[in-house]
């Protein structure tokens, strides 16, 4: 009876159970074994295991020979791939069996298929993997903490990590992170109470991230026992949520401060939605606007009213977006100018649904356009009928625009001066300080600046102003470009320049004039005394020849007269002409204007000249004296030139302080001034055996240089050559 109750018993077993005997042949078996491992046969008693069961891993095979042996084995759960390329889970216990123990030598075998189990816990561990979802659970009665694999992995520990519940706390970053999670343990503990919330870990690898913790509380008899939750990275997640708050939030400032509406319009309904800053561009209340399209259309100007509703149309049947400006009319009466732009979303059948825009007030922009269109006509105008020079200027100098007083202040066309920058036409000397001036400006946006400069017009000429400038700068605070005031004070310069040589030469020729009067008295009185003789011997001689001798000395000593007086009248020409005469000259143009009127002279002589006269060196002087000087030592080089040597002439300026040296050096005959260096510049002093040589070129000459503020010297030796130095005031 007791083995009835056993066999019966075995083979209702809601498991899997088989019986072997040493031969590995079934002795017993259950229903669910028959129904699960069994190839379906009705009795498989005395057969063999592996032979009428399906196919199971060669692991399970090893176990149940080592199980008649006498040794047990458990598996919990064991993978392997059937023939047919499915995946299996087993799990089995085997327990060996002899006679003293149950009445048999063999094993008894538990086998349970738990693929489904398993797929499924796999497929719940790949959802976690790939949603980053683990779980834990902190057992408040054994003080021990619990972590899936998945909730190791976000916070960068070892598999084999266990942690307990101050080390779970302290990867919560420091500060309200960790407060908040101690504060929500606390009281899930002692109320009960779950918890959701998010907050920043700082993981194994010291790496910052967000993560969802979840909480439930298990109770027994009122007090808290287990903690279960979840545990999931949402870090990016939450960097998007907050990046997209921001930006939202940055939207909303925005909107707010540019003044910009947004609105949709429900074409199936006919409902206008707007927000709040719509009723403010609008200066309308809630209450004022029933959301039909004809509230909005009624505010619109009349002058644009159809443009602006053939547009809405055009949108609305898909020909175009709406994107046009226009003009409402407040309550109050006053403009507003609108930009309004839109979109029309449409459903699958491409029936329009809904059109969605946003509106900005440009009134200020358009009023701002409006002030300045007439400033910048207001400014052209005053700067093309300036009475002074204006220009606009490039940060590097380059002209950009020019008006029609600097360009008759400089002689060139607009057109001609575009093409240049202005240090093209800069005086040498004023380049270093216009660099200096632009640094100031360009650079360093400095307004209200003056800087006094010289240029040369297109005639070569200097021309004196004063610079004033006011830098423009583009949205970056860079200087974008400068506009520039240009005061031709030309004729001031030269004023100034005449009135301070005037005092010099007014000083000068009083010096001059005095020496002038000894002249005058040695030179008459010579006259006068040998005119006195010769009239005495008239008298007493009585020879007829002897006295008609006489006579012709007489004539010629009166004819000497005549030309001493003649020569004194030119020099009083020159002590007393020069004042009002004195200008800015080029010598390099003058020196021109010379060798061409001596050309003939200088190709009959086969001279040849070296000229080496900065294009940029002006002087203050007599137009006419200073040619008369020119010509006078140029015609004097090659009167005296050595009958040795092919005439050679060099012809150099260079500056000295506040003159400028014009040297003329020759090769020719030379002068002994050992013997006649204190007479050279003397009046009928010659000094070579020259058949036109008066001795009164050099007289003059020295005279007109000085009459001009100037001096002159020589340096000479004899056969060797002359240099000439004539000192001019730098205009």
């Amino acid at each position: 009876m007791k083995t009835l109750a056993v066999d019966f018993l075995l083979k209702e077993s809601p498991n899997a159970i088989a019986i072997v005997d040493t031969k590995l042949n079934f002795i017993s078996y259950s229903n669910q074994w028959q129904e699960k491992f069994s190839l379906g046969e009705i009795d498989i008693i005395d057969k063999n295991l592996f032979d009428h069961t399906i196919e199971t891993p060669n692991l399970f095979k090893v176990a149940v020979k080592n199980g008649i042996k006498g040794q047990e084995d458990i598996n919990i759960g064991q993978k392997f791939i059937l023939p047919d390329g499915k995946l299996q889970w087993l799990k089995w216990k085997i327990i060996p069996s002899t006679i003293e123990d149950h009445g048999f030598d063999g094993a008894i075998i538990f086998l349970d298929n738990i693929t489904a189990v398993q797929k499924e816990l796999e497929l719940l561990h790949r959802a976690e993997e790939v949603a980053r979802i683990g779980c834990w659970e902190l057992d408040l009665i054994n003080n021990t903490v619990h972590w899936t694999k998945t909730t190791k992995d976000i916070h960068e520990v070892e598999a084999d990590f266990v942690p307990n519940l101050e080390e779970g706390i302290n990867f919560y970053k420091e500060g309200v992170y960790r407060d908040k999670i101690s504060y929500l343990i606390s009281i899930a503990i002692a109320e009960g109470k779950p918890f959701d919330t998010e907050l920043i870990i700082i993981t194994a690898k010291n790496n910052e991230i967000w993560v969802c913790a979840k909480g439930e509380v298990e109770m027994l008899n009122g007090k808290a026992v287990r903690i279960i939750g979840t545990f999931q990275d949402i870090d990016e997640r939450k960097k998007i949520e907050l990046a997209h708050q921001e930006i939202s939030e940055r939207l909303k400032i925005t909107t707010q401060t540019a003044k910009i509406g947004t609105w949709n319009y429900d074409l199936v309904e006919k409902e206008l939605e707007w927000d709040n800053e719509m009723y403010r561009i609008f200066d309308l209340n809630e209450n004022q606007f029933s959301g039909a399209f004809e509230t909005w259309s009624s505010t619109i100007d009349e002058t644009d009213k159809e443009r602006i509703l053939a547009a809405t149309f055009d949108a609305i049947k898909g020909m175009k977006d709406f994107d046009e400006e226009y003009r409402i009319k407040l309550q109050n009466g006053s403009t507003r100018y609108i930009k309004g732009i839109s979109k029309t979303i449409r459903d699958i059948n491409g029936q329009p649904i809904k059109m969605t825009g946003a509106n900005w007030d440009i009134t200020e922009l358009r009023s701002t356009e409006i002030e300045l269109a007439k400033s910048t006509k207001l400014f052209a105008e005053t700067f093309e009928h300036s009475a002074i020079g204006m220009a606009l200027v490039s940060p590097e100098l380059k002209w950009l625009k020019i008006n029609k007083s600097l360009s008759h202040s400089l002689g060139y066309s607009e057109e001609e001066l575009l093409k240049m920058t202005s240090m093209d036409i800069t005086h040498p000397d004023d380049k270093p300080g216009s660099n200096s001036y632009k640094n100031k400006v360009v650079n360093y946006g400095s307004e209200h600046l003056q800087f006094q400069k010289r240029y040369f017009n297109k005639n070569g000429n200097i021309v004196h102003a004063i610079i004033g400038s006011t830098p423009v700068k583009d949205l970056n605070g860079k200087v974008s470009h400068v506009i520039t005031q240009f005061l031709d004070i030309t004729d001031r310069i030269e004023a100034q320049n005449k009135l301070e040589a005037l005092v010099d030469v007014t000083k000068s020729q009083n010096e001059s004039l005095t020496n002038f009067a000894h002249i005058v008295s040695h030179n008459l009185r010579s006259h006068s005394t040998n005119m006195t003789m010769l009239t005495t011997f008239l008298n007493k001689e009585e020879d007829e020849d002897e006295r008609k001798n006489i006579n012709r000395m007489i004539t010629s000593a009166t004819e000497s007269l005549s030309e001493t007086i003649a020569h004194l009248n030119d020099v009083v020409q020159v002590k007393t002409g020069a004042l009002e005469k004195l200008q800015s000259i080029s010598i390099l143009n003058t020196l021109n204007q010379i060798t061409q009127s001596i050309n003939g002279l200088l190709e009959e002589q086969n001279a040849k000249l070296n000229i080496d006269i900065e294009k940029s060196h002006f002087v203050n002087a007599v137009p006419a004296y200073l040619e008369s000087i020119f010509l006078n030592v140029l015609t004097n080089a090659l009167k005296y030139r050595s009958i040795q040597r092919t005439p050679v002439i060099k012809i150099k300026s260079e500056i000295k302080g506040e003159d400028i040296v014009i040297s003329f050096t020759d090769n020719g005959q030379g002068i002994d001034l050992d013997r006649h260096g204190n007479t050279i510049f003397g009046m009928y002093k010659t000094f070579h055996k020259h058949k036109d040589a008066k001795g009164i070129g050099l007289f003059i000459t020295k005279n007109q240089v000085e009459s001009m503020s100037g001096s002159i010297s020589i340096e000479s030796k004899v056969d060797e050559g002359t240099t000439i130095f004539i000192k001019l005031k730098k205009s």
